[in-house]
């Protein structure tokens, strides 16, 4: 048998070596190639049939075990009978760019990126470009020939083992109905390889990102996607994990309820060629805090398409269909932009409804008059024709409208993926910002279209109407969102709700505050009425006013999902840690403030009143070097960094 060794190299990058091997050997042989920065490494590798499969390590301890690649096309089979084609010299790529909405602002990253091609039995090219770098590892497949016919993927193989026994948190994929899917269930903490367990909704697989803690609680993994676009359909995960392999799942063709898909189109994602595929991303974490932080979606997703982007703001925004979801009134409208001029905030947001009050035009003017942006609710349908939604997004321009909620797309179908592009683009165009509800989970589009402020895909506060189990589970999941969905991208939360609704909330008053600054989202929207925010203590107003909707700097202090979280914030000279407990215990945290004692010397802790429910209360104590507190059964706390005691 001939075989042939090529190009052993090192290169020094970060905190180890990058290290790359090759064994090319006849297409009957084991053939591999390790793509490693001294931290996380993936490696290819084909059996005795031409099978591809891939793994993933951190420090050589494996994480993803040996899991199968590989697609099933129309115009061919590229899971076996494969053999080398080709493989790329070692390129490193630097990611330097600023996001309007994030943890941090400006990112810089340094990857490392290899493409092997392979043939299939029939001479067809197929490539698996790899990247590795300090936050994990990625993989995406290309088309790079360019025949006349469409492709079609029928199936995609791709599989994650994690094995049995690593604890996971996972959502269930809602099968198609009149608000499903929606990415708006419970994650689930389970062992993986373990059964479905009692869904909010019927359920056919696992969304994405899914997050595991692995390698005997050593390491934490979050399977996600990056740079999905219109060539290709929103992917899940598979309802049965074959004893631990996640396999990778298309939207169903039933995906179509409230969009006007043709019947009859399948649902199978095709394109022209040459395409290329979305990221199959792998963040890696020694710590949760690692993979809350961590920013390789975006990092892999297209850079920004919008060349002057000094129209778009991140802020706060007044939003009445929460505390009064049946008034559509002139004056309920007005009302609540009065109330954005009360706290300073950016925007305010009309609802559903809001044509109607608007006839003439009234509600939006008063909020142009005060220097209130508005935005508008609309329905999915009259955004999913390309010509119909840029003549939209033109009126609503010429009317002062600086946004767009666009609610009930219920689907991850590729004629979705491609909608949601255009409205993005579109949107642009007319410096409109967006707002994506009933909707899938975003995969780095806030970096491509830096107007895409915020999506839902979240189960928030609205869930205190509809959702008997949300008030017992509400705690908890706050603290495993930050991990999971809020990695993604930029959640829609809708925080602060304090009336109680059909099913009473459980979760403390400061609890209820504290979300709005642990969730990242580029436009806040805060739920509750005039009333309550009028009879906020002038501590909580003044915070209100003061605190931003994205930040310069992020650090994870405590992360437990599921259990606890604590963030420190900062944002120009303003610095804050926010806290919550995701439990039903008392929840101490020790943690050292000596960083800021020399900028700062008091901090102003908000926290439960005498009624943990609904009431705050607010005292100022010196920086020491050590602060302990002990956070209330489902409760929290904001630390804000103050120089006047007063």
């Amino acid at each position: 048998m001939r075989h042939i060794f090529v190009d052993i190299r090192s290169i020094i990058v970060m905190s180890g070596l990058f290290f790359l091997f090759i064994s090319c050997e006849e297409k009957s042989a084991v053939q591999e190639l390790s793509l490693k920065d001294g931290l996380n490494t993936i490696a290819l590798s084909l059996d005795e049939n031409g099978t591809l499969y891939y793994e993933v390590k951190r420090n050589g301890e494996s994480l993803i075990k040996k899991s199968p690649l590989g697609l099933v096309c129309n115009q061919g089979d590229f899971t076996r009978g494969l053999a080398v084609d080709e493989v790329s010299p070692v390129q490193e790529r630097r990611e330097n760019y600023r996001l309007k909405v994030g943890n941090s602002m400006q990112i810089d990253r340094a990857l490392k990126s290899k493409s092997v091609s392979f043939k299939n039995d029939s001479g067809a090219l197929m490539t698996v470009d790899l990247i590795a770098g300090e936050e994990g590892v990625a993989f995406r497949y290309r088309f790079p020939e360019a025949p006349a016919d469409i492709r079609i993927v029928e199936e995609e193989i791709t599989g994650f083992h994690i094995g049995e026994g690593a604890e996971a948190w996972l959502q269930p994929y809602n099968k198609a109905g009149d608000y499903t899917p929606a990415y708006e269930d419970f994650y689930l903490n389970m062992d993986s390889g373990d059964a479905m367990s009692d869904p909010r909704n019927p359920s056919v697989g696992w969304c994405m990102p899914a997050l595991f803690n692995v390698n005997n609680q050593r390491n934490w993994v979050l399977i996600a996607e990056s740079g999905t676009d219109g060539s290709y359909v929103g992917c899940h995960l598979s309802p049965d994990s074959e004893g631990g392999i996640y396999k990778i799942a298309f939207a169903k063709k039933d995906e179509k309820y409230t969009l006007p898909i043709d019947e009859e189109a399948d649902a199978a994602p095709r394109s022209d060629l040459p395409w290329t595929m979305p990221w199959r991303v792998v963040i890696i974490g020694d710590k949760a805090g690692d993979i809350l932080l961590s920013t390789l979606i975006t990092d892999l997703a297209p850079a920004s398409k919008i060349e002057d982007t000094s129209w778009i703001g991140s802020g706060k925004a007044s939003w009445s269909w929460w505390s009064h979801p049946d008034d559509h009134s002139p004056e309920i409208y007005d009302g609540f932009t009065d109330l954005a001029v009360d706290f300073d905030w950016e925007y305010t947001l009309f609802d559903a409804g809001w044509e109607e009050a608007n006839k003439e035009g009234d509600i939006i003017k008063k909020a142009l008059s005060k220097g209130i942006k508005p935005m508008v609710w609309g329905y999915s349908a009259n955004y999913f024709n390309p010509e119909e939604r840029k003549k939209r997004f033109k009126e609503l321009a010429a009317m002062g409208i600086k946004g767009v909620k666009i609610d009930f797309w219920c689907s991850d179908r590729q004629e979705t993926m491609n909608a949601l592009q255009g409205v993005f683009e579109d949107a642009a165009n007319e410096h409109l910002m967006v707002n994506l509800h009933g909707a899938t989970v975003p995969r780095g589009w806030h970096r491509t279209w830096p107007n895409f402020m915020t999506a839902e895909a979240i189960l928030g506060t609205e869930s205190y109407f509809y959702e008997q189990r949300f008030p017992e589970r509400a705690a908890e999941q706050n603290t495993v969102l930050p991990f999971t969905r809020n990695v993604a991208g930029p959640a829609d939360y809708t925080p602060v709700a304090l009336t109680m609704r059909k099913f009473p909330r459980l979760t403390t008053a400061a609890h209820e505050l504290a979300t709005s600054m642990i969730y990242t989202s580029g436009i806040i929207h805060f739920a509750d009425s005039r009333e309550i925010f009028g009879s906020f203590p002038e501590e909580v107003k003044n915070l209100l006013k003061e605190m931003p909707a994205t930040w310069d700097k992020t650090e994870c202090i405590v992360g437990e999902p599921g259990k606890g979280i604590v963030l420190s914030r900062q944002k120009d000279s303003l610095s804050y840690i926010i806290g919550i407990n995701g439990t039903a215990e008392e929840h101490s945290v020790k943690i050292d403030l000596s960083k800021y004692s020399g900028e700062f010397s008091a901090f102003r802790l908000i926290a439960e009143g005498e009624d943990p429910l609904m009431e705050f209360d607010s005292n100022t104590y010196p920086v020491d070097t050590e602060w302990t507190y002990t956070m209330a059964p489902r409760g929290g706390f904001i630390i804000q960094f103050v120089n006047d005691t007063n």
